[in-house]
């Protein structure tokens, strides 16, 4: 069974995302892991707006790169900047690299009207990219 790391610099929100759909649209067929250069816990917004669309994450964890430095991935996806350039495993890991930055929808104004917009926008991004993905590997 084919694996799949998806990073992000704090596995809290974009990759989290990226993770629920993959299992959704994999349906078993993969095994699919998530984690972050550093761990800021899983976003209850996060959770919120997957739970709009069906998904449940509220019992996935955020967690550290280095737990799963053991595993021989077969495809590494990185969801922001930040974690391609700092994550190590993009150095000694023979999975397939790729990378699709997606805007963090944490960092915007919790006070602004769009802020759950922005979270809805960046999970229909993720949510598309993802079914593509798994449209040509599976």
């Amino acid at each position: 069974m084919k694996k799949i790391l998806v990073l992000c610099t704090g596995n809290s929100c974009r990759s989290q995302m990226a993770h629920g759909y993959l299992e959704f649209f994999a349906k078993s067929r993969l095994k699919i892991f998530s984690a972050g250069i550093e761990v800021h816990g899983v976003n209850s917004t996060a959770i919120k707006i997957m739970k709009e669309d069906k998904i449940d994450i509220s019992n996935y964890s955020s967690n550290h790169v280095d737990e799963y430095s053991h595993i021989d991935f077969d495809y590494i996806i990185t969801v922001c900047d930040h974690a391609k350039e700092s994550c190590p495993l993009f150095d000694v890991n023979d999975a397939i690299k790729i990378h699709k930055n997606f805007f963090d929808p944490s960092k915007s104004d919790h006070k602004s009207k769009l802020f759950f917009e922005n979270f809805r926008i960046v999970r229909d991004d993720i949510k598309k990219y993802c079914k593509e993905f798994i449209n040509e590997i599976v």
